[in-house]
C-alpha cells in the first residue's frame, strides 16, 4: 500500500542554500532516549491494555459483534504500535556514536610509557618526538603532498553540492505512507529543468493526515524566535503533533512536539509515580491538549507565533509555538473537526469545517461569543478563503458539492443558510480543493472520482476549464504554488502515492481562460507533468489499488493535448 494523504508547498528563498547534517551530540543524544522511552513506555501500557481479558476494565461480556471487531482492530494497532516504538527504540541505541574509550581501547594507551621504556631497553635509545628531523619533507598546502590522494573536506563538498537548494527550487512536502511506514517526503521542484526529486525523509510515528509548513523556529534553542526559519508541523492519527527542521537532514525526533508528548518530556523531574499516572493518555477531550487524531491544520501568517488545530476530539485548538503550549481550547463543534482556515485579513477569525456538516467563523479571542453557523447537505470535506476578495469563503462536501458564502450574510442558524452559488463539481466526495493566490477565480479541485478539475469563478459564477485524470488514484489534495514565477503550476496527490506537478498554463483551455495572465508565447504550447520516476514494480502493484476491479486507464486518456516526452 502506498498513498500520499496531503502535501504544501515551501516558498522560494525560505529553504536554506545547504541544509546541515543531523548533528548527534550527548545533549541530542538525551533528548532523544527520553522521547523514545516515553514513546516506549506508552507502547507498552497501550499492549498491556489491549491484553487485559474483557470485564476488567467494567466491560461486560456481551459486547456485540462491532465492539468485538472494534476491540481487535485495537489490539492489533496498538501491537503494531509496540513493535514500531521499539525498533525505533533499538535503532537509536545500537546507532549511537561509539565511546571514544572503546575505539582507543585497542591501542593500549594507558600502557603506551611501558612500551617506550621496554624498546629503549631492547634497542638501545629511541628516537624522540622530533629525531631525524632533517629527512622530513614539509609541504605548504596537502596539495603539493604526492602522498596525500584525498584532500580535506573532497567528501564534505560532495555532500553539501548533492544537498544545495537554488533560490529557483521550490521545496514540496508530501505526507506518505508507504508498506505501513509513515514518513514525511521532502521533494526539490526545479521548474527550469521540468525536474522533481526527493531531497530528503522524515520518519514519522503514525500515518499522516496533514502538514503545515512554519516560517518561524521551534524548539530550537539560541536561536531568535521572530527569525525566519523553515519548518514544518505534522498530525498524525497521533494526538501529538510533531515539528520538524526542514534544513536539517536525517534527523531522528522532532524540534517539537505539540501535545501531551511534549507535556511529558517537559515534566522532567516529577516524582515517577506521578509521572507514570500522567503519561497515561486520556481518551476524554480537555483544555490541553488533543486525545484523537489530528485532522488539519493552519499557521497564522500574521500571527507567526500562532498555529491552529483540529481532531478527531471535536475541538480546535491554538497553539502557541513560542512556548510549545495550547493557549484556547474551542468546542464549537458536537462532531470530527476536519479543516480550518484563518482569514486571510481579519487575522484572528478561524474558519472550521465539521462532520456534524456545519462551518463556522470564530474569533480567537472570544472563544465564549456566540458564533455565526452556515449548514451544508453533508459531511464538511475542506473551507477556504478566497484570497482575492476576503468576504467570500468556499465550502466542499463529501456529496461533491461546493458552496460559495459570503460571510456578512451569516445566517439566523444553519438550516437558513443561502450560498452565493452552489457547483456539483463531481460525483463524488471533493477531498480537496484550492484557490490560486496569484491568478483571481482560478480554482482546482480533486475527488475521489479521481479526476482533478480546474475552474473559472466569474461574477456569474463558475465554469469548468478542463478536467483531467493524473493517474494518481483517488486525488487527496490539490494545491497551488505560492510564488508568481510558479503560480500556475499545482501539486496534485493521492491514492497511488505518487507526487503530480502540473503546469497548467501549458493547457490550452487555460490558456484560453486566462489569457490575460499567461505569457504569450511563440509556436506550439506542450503540456507539462512533472513527477518522480517511479520502478515498473511499483507501479504494476498500485495499478489496481482500489480494489474494486476497475481497470487502469489508458496511458493517454483524457489528455487531448498532452504529447510524450
Amino acid at each position: 500500500m502506498s498513498m500520499i494523504t496531503a502535501t504544501a508547498w515551501v516558498p522560494r528563498g525560505f529553504a536554506a542554500p545547504f541544509p546541515t547534517k543531523y548533528t548527534f551530540d550527548e545533549e541530542e543524544f538525551q533528548r532523544i532516549a527520553d522521547l523514545a522511552k516515553l514513546h516506549l513506555d506508552d507502547a507498552i501500557e497501550d499492549l498491556e491494555d489491549a491484553r487485559k481479558p474483557e470485564g476488567v476494565n467494567g466491560k461486560g461480556g456481551n459486547n456485540d459483534d462491532e465492539g468485538s471487531e472494534n476491540e481487535a482492530a485495537s489490539k492489533s494497532l496498538n501491537s503494531k504500535a509496540l513493535v514500531h516504538e521499539f525498533q525505533l527504540y533499538l535503532y537509536i541505541l545500537t546507532n549511537l556514536p561509539r565511546d571514544e574509550d572503546d575505539d582507543l581501547k585497542e591501542y593500549d594507551l594507558e600502557h603506551y610509557d611501558e612500551d617506550v621504556e621496554m624498546d629503549k631497553d631492547e634497542q638501545g635509545t629511541g628516537m624522540g618526538m622530533f629525531g631525524n628531523v632533517k629527512s622530513l619533507a614539509y609541504h605548504e598546502s596537502n596539495k603539493d603532498d604526492p602522498y596525500i590522494t584525498m584532500q580535506e573536506n573532497e567528501g564534505d563538498d560532495e555532500d553539501r553540492e548533492e544537498l544545495q537548494i537554488l533560490v529557483t527550487d521550490n521545496m514540496v512536502l508530501a505526507a506518505k505512507v508507504e508498506d505501513e511506514v509513515a514518513h514525511l517526503e521532502v521533494y526539490i521542484y526545479e521548474d527550469e529543468a521540468d525536474n522533481l526529486y526527493v531531497h530528503h525523509d522524515v520518519m514519522l510515528p503514525a500515518i499522516p493526515l496533514c502538514v503545515e509548513w512554519l516560517d518561524i523556529p521551534v524548539g530550537k534553542a539560541n536561536v531568535d524566535k521572530d527569525s525566519r526559519a523553515n519548518f514544518v508541523a505534522v498530525g498524525t492519527f497521533d494526538p501529538d503533533i510533531e515539528i520538524w527542521d526542514l534544513d536539517t537532514v536525517d534527523c531522528l525526533y522532532p524540534n517539537a512536539i505539540l501535545g501531551q508528548g511534549g507535556q511529558d518530556l517537559a515534566g522532567g523531574t516529577e516524582d515517577p509515580k506521578k509521572k507514570k499516572k500522567k503519561r497515561k493518555k486520556s481518551k476524554k477531550a480537555n483544555e490541553n491538549y488533543h486525545v484523537d487524531a489530528v485532522l488539519s491544520l493552519a499557521a497564522n501568517r500574521h500571527h507567526r507565533n500562532l498555529l491552529a488545530s483540529s481532531s478527531a476530539d471535536k475541538t480546535v485548538k491554538l497553539w502557541d509555538l513560542n512556548t510549545t503550549k495550547c493557549a484556547k481550547s474551542y468546542t464549537h463543534h458536537t462532531d470530527k473537526v476536519c479543516t480550518t482556515a484563518w482569514h486571510p485579513t481579519e487575522t484572528t477569525v478561524l474558519l472550521s469545517g465539521s462532520y456534524d456538516r456545519t462551518v463556522v467563523a470564530a474569533d480567537m479571542r472570544a472563544p465564549e461569543a456566540k458564533v455565526p453557523r452556515w449548514g451544508v447537505e453533508s459531511d464538511v470535506e475542506s473551507v477556504r478563503w478566497n484570497p482575492h476578495d476576503p468576504n467570500f469563503f468556499l465550502v466542499s462536501t463529501e456529496n461533491g458539492v461546493i458552496h460559495y458564502h459570503d460571510i456578512r450574510n451569516a445566517p439566523s442558524s444553519p438550516a437558513a443558510s443561502k450560498p452565493v452559488w452552489i457547483l456539483q463539481a463531481h460525483d463524488e466526495s471533493v477531498s480537496s480543493f484550492d484557490i490560486n493566490p496569484i491568478i483571481p477565480g482560478f480554482m482546482a479541485t480533486g475527488s475521489n472520482d479521481k479526476q482533478v478539475k480546474l475552474w473559472n469563478i466569474q461574477a456569474s459564477g463558475p465554469t469548468m476549464v478542463v478536467s483531467r485524470n493524473l493517474e494518481v488514484g483517488k486525488v487527496f489534495s490539490t494545491v497551488f504554488a505560492p510564488d508568481e514565477a510558479v503560480g500556475f503550476r499545482l501539486a496534485v496527490a493521492g491514492s497511488k502515492g505518487v507526487v503530480q506537478i502540473w503546469d497548467t498554463s501549458t493547457n490550452p483551455a487555460v490558456r484560453r481562460a486566462f489569457a490575460d495572465r499567461v505569457a504569450p508565447v511563440e509556436g506550439e504550447v506542450k503540456e507539462r507533468l512533472v513527477g518522480v520516476e517511479e520502478d515498473s514494480s511499483d507501479s504494476d502493484s498500485d495499478s489496481d489499488e482500489d480494489g474494486d476491479g476497475e481497470e487502469a486507464p489508458e496511458k493517454d486518456a483524457g489528455w487531448e493535448s498532452m504529447e510524450e516526452d
